[in-house]
């Protein structure tokens, strides 16, 4: 569709969560059906009304999001097309935080699911990893900067510099995939390069949720290693992700679905 405005980061930024800034894919692809178990949460803000934040299906019935998405209340909207616009089918259900989410920026809990009242058939179902991958990888040394990551979501393009406006970025409302290299592991995060100097997208403003699957192109895989949280502000540095691998994140997902 046609794009929706062009937005001062710094604005995006303190309109979407002041806890937490939501994160779009920078340097990207139209996903058009490659990614059809991705999703976004649809809002209205205003007189407005945009997917806010992304998502994935991991099993019929459950979107798994980030829980600093939680602008609308316990119920939502979730849309699969792969471009939103008047007459996207819209699916409800009911979001679920987790309830270790303390709403600080650090805070490496910040994971949530929706619970849909009509289960989703005929889409391939997104994998969740097995228990501590990513650490096991990174001590046997095959987690580097050749690693690469595929991010999916709905959010804004890479920022461009519009004379007397500063850093802006534009809005699409459709689904993007990105490729970005691995930069540092931590206890509950996984960071990515999104340098496009290096050849790396990423994320940026309404990604937040979105997954980031191991491997990209014929390497890409349906698991997702972490969702996509925060970054850098002008979203061309970092790319910084929840780790799903950690006994924390299982602890919480497990309530919802049955873990590799």
């Amino acid at each position: 569709m046609i794009a929706r405005r062009l937005a001062p980061l710094a604005t995006l930024f303190a309109l979407l969560v002041a806890a937490s800034p939501a994160a779009a894919i920078t340097y990207g692809t139209l996903d058009g059906t490659a990614h059809p178990e991705v999703g976004a949460l649809i809002g209205t803000f205003g007189t407005d009304t945009y997917p806010y934040c992304s998502g994935t299906l991991i099993s019929t019935t459950v979107f798994l999001t980030a829980a600093h998405c939680d602008v609308d209340g316990a119920q939502v909207q979730v849309t699969f097309a792969s471009s939103y616009g008047p007459g996207a089918t819209l699916h409800t259900g009911t979001y679920h935080a987790n309830p270790a989410y303390s709403r600080s920026q650090g805070d490496p809990g910040d994971l949530a699911v929706v619970v849909l009242d009509v289960p989703i058939t005929g889409v391939a179902l997104a994998q969740l990893p097995t228990l501590n991958i990513l650490g096991a990888m990174k001590a046997a040394g095959t987690l580097n900067q050749s690693t690469q990551f595929t991010s999916v979501g709905y959010g804004g393009q890479e920022p461009i510099h519009v004379k007397g406006s500063g850093n802006v970025t534009e809005y699409l409302d459709q689904r993007e995939w990105s490729v970005g290299s691995f930069n540092a592991l931590g206890k509950g995060y996984l960071r990515l390069s999104q340098n496009a100097a290096h050849g790396d997208g990423g994320t940026c403003g309404g990604d937040s949720g979105g997954p980031n699957f191991f491997g990209a192109g014929a390497s890409e895989t349906n698991v997702i290693a972490a969702t996509t949280i925060t970054g850098d502000p002008w979203c061309k540095s970092t790319n910084v992700d929840q780790r799903l691998d950690t006994a924390a994140s299982r602890a919480f997902l497990g309530l919802y679905v049955g873990l590799p």
